[in-house]
């Protein structure tokens, strides 16, 4: 396992949980301060009313995603939720068991104080879910191909300004920003709705409140088209005008270079980032599909930046990084107090 020297302090888990042990005075570990959870419970969930749906996307593409905001004033969601958590909504209906549908949770994309700056109005990036039916177990119906439709995603997406949704939370205490900003600096990695977060998070350290935030910003962004990048002019126009932060986009299906968000930054390391790794202010996000946390993981090792962003366990170790399979790494690789992950 990777050990670090000096007094240690047992974060909550720890007894379960070997990885959460790091060092007191270790600047790297983030402060994140205290989070509200379930002010609004799943059983008991509380109505809000849609005030904007809009798309999100950069021209015309083959996904179909929108940022959807609700208005839950007068509720116990108003103003307990910080940037990073999520919050749950429930489509009418039953499922094919004839139950109600459950829960389902989607991320904020707004900052703490909401999007009317009062903590009234939430939001979210809603990706409509269509596919095609495949069976997944041997008593499924082999032959069938029909189409597939996401239930909650597809009726977030169909909702009008003015309609009613219910909705519950907030969830989520580790994917937030620190109790203090200022005293890091941060490494943004999404790809596809993995933005959603970041969409709030840039807005609450860029426009407040109070004065914009001086810490070095870099986000990374990942799709398989341009045309897939979501909220793509607003972070291009942040980058114009703060001089902290940096937009990088990576095209997976590019006709120029075919690119994920670790190769790239593979690539970029000795221009860009490898004194941000090395800085230990700098803290790592990631969010959005699960398999870029693992090749995130590795190129760290390949570079030997693990310290603090990845934690390795035995009988696996960082000198053996290439011969990781997905297996061994799922249960011996995780995050470090550095890296603060959302992936799925």
């Amino acid at each position: 396992m990777l050990l670090m020297t000096g007094s240690y302090h047992t974060f909550q888990g720890a007894e379960k949980n070997p990885f959460y042990t790091v060092a007191v005075n270790d600047p790297i570990a983030p402060e994140l301060g205290e989070v509200q959870m379930h002010a609004v419970k799943p059983k008991a969930p509380v109505v809000g009313r849609v005030v904007s749906t809009e798309s999100c996307m950069q021209g015309r593409s083959a996904s179909f995603v929108r940022h959807v905001s609700i208005d839950v004033s007068g509720t116990p969601l108003a103003g307990s939720f910080r940037t990073g958590q999520a919050f749950g909504v429930i489509a009418p209906g039953e499922d094919g068991r004839g139950k109600l549908h459950a829960v389902r949770l989607y991320s904020l994309a707004c900052p703490t104080q909401g999007e009317d700056g009062s903590g009234n109005v939430i939001s979210t990036t809603v990706k409509r879910v269509i596919d095609e039916y495949s069976a997944e177990k041997e008593t499924d119906d082999q032959e069938a191909h029909h189409l597939f439709l996401g239930v909650c995603s597809n009726y977030l997406c169909d909702l009008k300004v003015g309609d009613e949704v219910l909705v519950t939370g907030p969830a989520g205490k580790r994917f937030l920003l620190p109790a203090d900003p200022s005293k890091h600096d941060y490494l943004f990695i999404a790809t596809g709705t993995g933005i959603a977060p970041y969409y709030g998070m840039v807005r609450e350290l860029l426009q407040g409140p109070g004065d914009p935030a001086s810490s070095e910003i870099h986000l990374v962004m990942g799709t398989p088209y341009t045309t897939d990048l979501l909220y793509d002019e607003y972070f291009a126009s942040m980058e114009q005008e703060h001089e902290c932060f940096h937009y990088h986009r990576v095209i997976s299906r590019s006709d120029v270079r075919r690119e994920y968000v670790d190769r790239y930054i593979d690539r970029e390391m000795d221009s860009t980032f490898r004194s941000f790794f090395s800085n230990p202010r700098t803290l790592m996000y990631l969010c959005g599909l699960e398999g870029m946390e693992s090749g995130m993981y590795r190129m760290l090792a390949r570079h030997g930046l693990s310290e603090g962003f990845v934690e390795v366990k035995e009988p696996l170790t960082l000198e053996e990084h290439e011969t990781w399979d997905a297996k061994s790494m799922k249960r011996n690789v995780k995050s470090g107090p550095r890296s603060l992950v959302e992936v799925y």
